[in-house]
């Protein structure tokens, strides 16, 4: 069994903690392609508006890339015993009440 590395956990949260990051980078530079095609194309304001969209794109698919990524890790350890106290399916099983306790 290989051994994990020193610093993956710490690699892995900061991964995590990027997301803020990376919607305001996508964005701005969405809006730096969109200004440039203003430049190179001709000064009309619908390039700089298709930056700006492409750019809203890219941070979508960021948010929906780490949703999958965070989906996964919870999905890895919804089975283990050390969490299933936080389970509330379980809890209203035996009483035929929902998870609200109706």
């Amino acid at each position: 069994m290989e051994k994990e590395p020193k610093f993956k956990p710490i690699i892995e949260g900061a991964n995590k903690l990027s997301l803020g990051i990376s919607i305001v980078v996508a964005i701005l530079l969405g809006v730096g392609l969109g200004k440039l095609m203003q430049h190179f194309f001709g000064g009309s304001i619908w390039w700089l508006w298709l930056g700006i969209l492409w750019g809203v794109a890219a941070a979508i698919l960021n948010i929906y890339k780490m949703y999958k990524i965070v989906k996964k890790d919870l999905d890895s350890i919804k089975d283990d015993p050390k969490y299933a106290h936080q389970s509330y399916t379980d809890k209203y099983k035996d009483d035929g009440l929902d998870k609200y306790g109706k």
